[in-house]
């Protein structure tokens, strides 16, 4: 999650919002198919809870003024949707 923040600290200026929503997207993804196992959901949700907060608090950081409100920011998302952490392999049977 650190490298995470530094990233989005580092091109919420520089690149557009759907561009850091693409990467974030890869990234969500990859995490999920890497720590997809059973019985590690509630950790991806967190995982993705936490990057979501991130998010948030950097795009919000764009100007002066704040860029979004908690409304704006939930069309944002709706609009660029985050995948949802899945269970890629069950270990337990």
């Amino acid at each position: 999650m650190k490298s995470v923040k530094q990233w989005v600290k580092s091109v919420r200026n520089e690149l557009s919002i759907y561009s850091i929503f693409k990467r974030i997207k890869a990234i969500l993804t990859g995490h999920f198919h890497y720590y997809g196992i059973t019985d590690n959901y509630p950790m991806l949700q967190q995982f993705k809870y936490e990057i979501v907060k991130i998010l948030f608090k950097w795009l919000n950081r764009r100007s002066q003024r704040k860029s979004f409100t908690k409304e704006k920011f939930q069309k944002c998302l709706r609009l660029n949707p985050l995948p949802n952490p899945r269970i890629y392999v069950n270990i337990m049977g």
